[in-house]
């Protein structure tokens, strides 16, 4: 897979030395000449260009990725990266850094944003995460708002603890994902018996997490 990282500081460079390990092509882009520090990533393509230029996205080649990342530390410059790349590109997949909480309602798809990615967000749902037990937490929205990623621990008197996962009548539009358990992953299957301390991960839309909240937790039942 071709992705291309617009914003090559700190969190650019960490994202494509990640992207690269898991095999994949990787273009960082930025217009700050002190940016571009190739030795950090040197299996990476570079570009000295201001990604918001077309005639710079057209050099970077971005009809050809499947990809693009906005990652620059200024929301304006994420926001119009990922429009560019929506529209005049048609990049199947969008995702932009948010790194000011108030400006996180701009980042949809008006905007060309499939993901928008929220490091306070994120930070605070990962706090939450670590503190509640039977409790829905939302750890990423995707297309801002038509699904989210959640996750529920399920406490000692869960009233789904010993059921297998297959026999839960889930919501229409909840998918189970994944059980994480002693420090592993779990790709679930129908026969899987669910058991105290469960880590769930759910791909549900927004309108159902009330409904899983009452089905996994105890002080939820009606």
């Amino acid at each position: 897979m071709r992705v291309t990282i617009a914003g090559a500081g700190a969190v650019g460079r960490s994202i494509a030395a990640e992207l690269l390990e898991n095999g994949h092509q990787v273009l960082l882009i930025d217009i700050d000449p002190h940016a571009i520090k190739i030795d950090s990533v040197p299996r990476a393509e570079w570009l000295l260009a201001d990604a918001c230029e077309i005639s710079s996205l057209d050099e970077a080649g971005l009809n050809s990725c499947q990809v693009v990342i906005a990652a620059s530390g200024d929301d304006k410059v994420n926001l119009v990266v990922s429009l560019l790349a929506k529209t005049e590109y048609g990049v199947p997949r969008v995702v932009a850094r948010v790194n000011h909480p108030k400006n996180e309602w701009l980042f949809n798809e008006s905007w060309g944003v499939d993901v928008a990615v929220s490091t306070p967000r994120l930070l605070s749902a990962l706090v939450e995460e670590a503190v509640s037990v039977g409790d829905l937490v939302r750890l990423m929205t995707f297309r801002q708002g038509q699904a989210n990623l959640v996750e529920l621990t399920l406490a000692e008197d869960a009233p789904v603890v010993g059921q297998r996962a297959g026999s839960v009548p889930w919501p229409v539009d909840a998918a189970l994902v994944a059980i994480l358990r002693e420090g592993r992953v779990l790709v679930p299957s129908a026969d899987d018996p669910l058991e105290a301390g469960d880590e769930l991960l759910f791909v549900a839309n927004q309108e159902v997490e009330h409904e899983l909240t009452v089905l996994l937790s105890a002080h939820e039942r009606p």
